[in-house]
């Protein structure tokens, strides 16, 4: 039996909302059921809201429920020939010798696809390696202002889930899901999900900042699991 897992972090590693899913489930399935209630626990709190995810959820209606709810978001939208066409003037190789360091350059275009409601600002990056024949070409969809360099750093921070969901395999196992029944899996997912958080917030909250960059597994195997023994002498 195969699984899909879908998980909803804050800026901070902690899991806000964690589904099991089927495995022939596509990555976006279910947005809603895990997005929504998220939403509704930070609505009537006075801070900046924001969302970013990869191309699986470059859903117009994922779009429209974060404008409507006050969301800034940033999401991956997958390449086309219009897209393309408006960095066509960044694709051809800078003029001159190669540098080992790669040459990057943004472009902030308005665009709109035949299933959205509204134009939308996209904004693009481009980046030229020394040892690669093409370009890496990238774009994103935001309501994000500002300069293009930083709403591209702020999406590329969604790489830092990568690591915290490779930590839950590690620390927690939570990918163990061997329960013959689905619900019975769940549940599971839910109680690794919950160790996961606890070990989260011990780490940001409880330990000394001389430790607390450390990985669960490290915490873990450190100061959970370690063992001890005490010998004491007379005389």
């Amino acid at each position: 039996m195969c699984y899909h897992l879908l998980f909803l972090f804050n800026q901070y590693g902690d899991l806000e909302h964690a589904m099991l899913r089927r495995g022939n489930h596509n990555s976006a399935k279910f947005w809603r059921r895990v997005l929504l209630p998220v939403i509704d626990r930070y609505r009537n709190r006075n801070i900046p809201k924001y969302f970013r995810g990869d191309a699986a959820f470059a859903i117009p209606g994922l779009y429209r429920t974060l404008e409507a709810e006050g969301f800034w978001y940033t999401i991956r939208i997958p390449a086309n020939n219009v897209l393309m066409n408006n960095v066509n003037h960044l694709l051809t190789r800078p003029v001159g010798r190669p540098s080992y360091k790669a040459k990057v350059f943004y472009e902030s275009f308005s665009y709109q696809a035949q299933s959205w409601d509204r134009p939308r600002r996209v904004v693009a990056k481009v980046e030229w390696h020394w040892d690669e024949l093409l370009p890496r070409v990238g774009f994103i969809v935001t309501n994000m202002t500002g300069w293009s360099r930083k709403v591209v750093k702020f999406y590329n921070g969604r790489g830092t889930a990568e690591q915290w969901i490779k930590e839950g395999k590690h620390a927690v196992n939570w990918t163990r899901l061997s329960c013959h029944d689905f619900v019975d899996n769940q549940v599971r997912l839910q109680l690794f999900v919950l160790a996961y958080n606890l070990g989260n917030f011990l780490r940001r909250l409880a330990l000394p900042r001389s430790v607390r960059h450390w990985s669960l597994t490290t915490l873990r195997d450190k100061l959970i699991k370690i063992g001890a023994k005490v010998i004491t002498h007379s005389g």
